[in-house]
């Protein structure tokens, strides 16, 4: 499980590098996470059978996923303590989460169909 964390993290270390090398807006634990998704993809389109190591990561990141809620615990200070600014933006902000919610929902109804589409055919 040591050796799974660690790689969670190296990754992490590396997404960071890579945002502060390319001066990139996106969050460098993102690019970790990609970086360790596409090392994975890429492993498996040769490999097809998990490895130890693989199940082994899983378990781990299930274990961290366990722990998920405590981080939005800074979010809800943060939302309290800038109430006054969320009030003077209160309209952009409804907007921005409905579109944000009725976008993710049509997101996933087009992968889920997709998805669907592919495991019929096979």
């Amino acid at each position: 499980m040591l050796n799974s964390i660690f790689t969670i993290f190296l990754f992490q270390l590396a997404g960071e590098f890579v945002q502060k090398f390319f001066e990139l807006s996106i969050p460098g634990p993102v690019i970790g996470l990609i970086l360790l998704l596409s090392v994975l993809l890429l492993k498996n389109r040769y490999n097809r059978s998990p490895s130890t190591f693989e199940r082994e990561l899983v378990s781990s990141c299930e274990s961290l996923l366990n722990y998920l809620p405590l981080l939005f615990i800074p979010v809800g200070v943060g939302v309290v303590m800038h109430l006054t600014l969320l009030e003077e933006n209160l309209i952009s902000v409804i907007t921005i989460i409905i579109l944000g919610t009725l976008l993710t929902l049509a997101i996933t109804g087009f992968i889920m169909e997709r998805l669907l589409k592919e495991d019929n055919q096979k």
